[in-house]
């Protein structure tokens, strides 16, 4: 037999590959995890391997609903109707944020034809942030990783030079995570970092490179979107409210739960920053009273 058909061989090259792969079985037992894997998740080969999939150890999410992992989630679909799927979905992060993946799945054969299994590739679509760039000149929130309230109030006064301008819109998105302030009593603040930096890193990601995330307050978060019509608005805000609302960490051995309101507005032609970003809070607090509309509150299972 040649070398490179040693089965040894095709196992660490799938192993080594960057692509995230991971095989399970008939039960959707995870039997094999690669470094692609391990790279685009954040779970070692050691937290995962013989956990079930339907543990919802990623907690898929398509954007419609979440926890996907059951008989409708891609891989239990390839194994029950014996053909390859694909899909475009979100993985949680072991961090907690929300990650964007293209996945496809291929069931197993023997060498009878039945399925034993089903192997899953997935690559993540995460378009290259810049954000990183700017941290050796001080512009980084070091607890969320995004553009801190002086950079972020900066790109405001631009956006809003441009539109007075060239009249190029824009609109601005107000994010607030609740009762934070219990979650630092009760756990620490380092726990309620960790919640902030990954409701920053779903935001980032379900928003994608067309719009500016960055810190505005303690517990506050500010997009400008440029150019957005609104009705490209109104579905980012709808994304944002299903796809945050499946960012879930574990701290320890606790299940924390906070809230997320949200408020949009877009620039008008007698706006100051003042009185835009005075607009958008107030917009978000209505709702957050309301508990309807475009802002209402968010469960966050933490």
């Amino acid at each position: 037999m040649p070398a490179l058909l040693n089965p040894e061989i095709f196992r660490t090259v799938l192993e080594r590959l960057q692509t995230g792969v991971y095989l399970v079985d008939t039960d959707r037992r995870i039997v094999f995890w690669s470094d692609g894997a391990e790279r685009i998740t954040g779970y070692l080969r050691h937290q995962v391997l013989g956990h079930f999939c339907r543990e919802n150890v990623l907690m898929y999410c398509d954007g419609k609903s979440c926890g996907l992992c059951g008989s409708v989630c891609p891989l239990s679909e390839a194994m029950q109707e014996g053909r390859p799927k694909e899909a475009r979905i979100y993985f949680r992060h072991k961090l907690g944020h929300q990650i964007p993946v293209y996945l496809r799945v291929v069931p197993i054969r023997d060498d009878r034809g039945s399925v034993i299994g089903a192997a899953e590739s997935f690559d993540e679509q995460v378009a290259d942030s810049r954000d990183d760039d700017l941290a050796p000149y001080g512009c980084l929130d070091a607890a969320t990783g995004v553009p801190n309230h002086d950079f972020t109030q900066s790109h405001l006064r631009e956006s809003l030079a441009t539109y007075c301008e060239y009249r190029v819109p824009f609109s601005i998105l107000n994010i607030h995570v609740d009762r934070l302030e219990h979650v630092q009593a009760t756990h620490g603040r380092e726990a309620a970092a960790f919640i902030l930096r990954a409701t920053a890193g779903t935001i980032k990601n379900v928003l994608g490179p067309g719009a500016f995330v960055g810190r505005w307050k303690e517990n506050e978060f500010l997009a400008v979107m440029t150019a957005w019509n609104p009705t490209q608005v109104e579905k980012a805000v709808e994304n944002i409210q299903k796809i945050v609302s499946c960012s879930s960490i574990k701290w320890w051995d606790d299940q924390l739960f906070v809230h997320v309101t949200m408020g949009h507005t877009a620039v008008r032609p007698d706006d100051s920053i003042e009185f835009l970003v005075e607009r958008v809070s107030v917009l978000r607090r209505h709702h957050s009273i309301q508990g309807d509309g475009v802002a209402k509150a968010i469960g966050l299972g933490l």
